[in-house]
């Protein structure tokens, strides 16, 4: 089994990587953080034209049709510069839902537009500060209305449209909803990494247009979740690389009693954490994208694992990043806290890792059951 990116997705990246240095890298997050921005509207519009927003979208879409590889790829790129633009949302998650469950009908007037930048989706799902589950959804579906309240909801006031997880006489839905209708009330919320924006939606007899089978919502959305997890996790991956590199780079220039800190054991002993955790994330991340780009049934445990390991990884080297830095990594000045904020954020945006956590070993418990068979 091979679990390595191919030359072209390789040089896909390597250009990708590339792209984001040349716009300004980190400089770009804390311009929209400097500004109160809820993205950067540049960066998003260049995104656009090289036609990332469509890597997944058949040509017949006007997509490019490349696979999930590719999108692993560049989302470990906009994790290792912190893009503050709504990619993750519109692309992860909405684009996904209506390439896998949408009717024709649907894709033919949707996709092309989410390819060409005239839409940008998102998706709803928390409706309060507990991990949504099938029994506690209360936003609720009257004929093809929805009224409610979601939470937590990232690009909310940047979307067009956005797809709801509602309650419904068949059990859950997922409903496509177009954010223009005088019915939906769209406000901010706070957030640690304010160069990332999340907003609270109400809906008041909201028309709606089902995506899918009625009923089918509740599993469409765990489906949707794993591939997420696995994007997600190599966002991580990406972030952890950048804050390694950071405190490694500063370690080396960094002299303190004639001596580079790097050259100190408890320097050292942080970087090796770091290298450790990045390289197990890494892995795992890699087993991920095998899943995800062979529509694997390991994928709910790949996703799960990835999810955590990348989780941790990113936690841990945005911490000790801080840490290598002394007193300077605490400051405004510096850019460590960027990495340390998102890793805050992207910890909790598809669930806890405490709810990963559970996920993993309910998954193990039902592999380890079917092999005993």
């Amino acid at each position: 089994m091979n679990l390595d990116f191919s030359n072209d997705q390789k040089y896909l990246q390597d250009e990708a990587r590339k792209f984001f240095d040349k716009e300004g890298g980190l400089g770009i997050a804390r311009g929209v953080m400097d500004n109160a921005e809820d993205y950067n509207k540049e960066l998003w519009a260049k995104i656009v034209e090289l036609g990332w927003t469509g890597i997944r979208i058949p040509e017949e879409f006007d997509g490019l049709g490349l696979g999930h590889l590719e999108l692993c790829v560049i989302a470990e790129e906009l994790g290792r510069s912190l893009a503050p633009v709504p990619f993750s949302s519109s692309v992860y998650l909405f684009t996904e839902a209506l390439i896998k469950y949408a009717s024709n009908e649907i894709k033919s007037e949707i996709l092309p537009k989410l390819v060409s930048g005239e839409i940008v989706g998102t998706y709803a799902i928390a409706e309060d500060m507990h991990q949504a589950t099938e029994s506690n959804l209360t936003t609720s579906l009257n004929a093809d209305n929805i009224s409610g309240t979601k939470i937590a909801i990232p690009d909310a006031g940047i979307a067009s449209h956005m797809i709801v997880v509602v309650k419904s006489t068949n059990g859950v839905d997922l409903r496509l909803v177009d954010l223009s209708d005088s019915s939906v009330k769209i406000t901010p919320q706070k957030n640690l990494d304010t160069s990332r924006a999340f907003f609270k939606a109400e809906f008041q007899d909201t028309p709606s247009t089902i995506i899918g089978e009625a009923g089918q919502g509740w599993s469409y959305t765990q489906h949707l979740l794993d591939q997420a997890a696995v994007l997600f996790a190599f966002e991580q991956v990406g972030g952890s690389q950048a804050a390694l590199d950071m405190a490694k780079a500063y370690s080396m220039e960094r002299f303190a009693f004639g001596r580079q800190i790097g050259s100190y054991q408890a320097i050292k002993h942080k970087l090796a954490d770091m290298y450790i955790a990045l390289t197990l994330a890494k892995s795992n991340s890699y087993y991920g994208a095998w899943a995800l780009s062979s529509e694997s049934s390991e994928l709910p445990l790949a996703a799960a694992t990835a999810r955590v390991s990348a989780t941790k990884a990113f936690q841990l080297c945005s911490k000790e990043n801080i840490q290598t830095h002394g007193g300077n990594g605490f400051t405004w000045e510096y850019d460590c806290h960027l990495f340390y904020k998102r890793s805050k954020m992207l910890s909790v945006l598809l669930g806890s890792e405490a709810t990963w956590k559970e996920k993993l070993v309910s998954n193990l418990e039902k592999t380890n059951t079917l092999e005993k068979r």
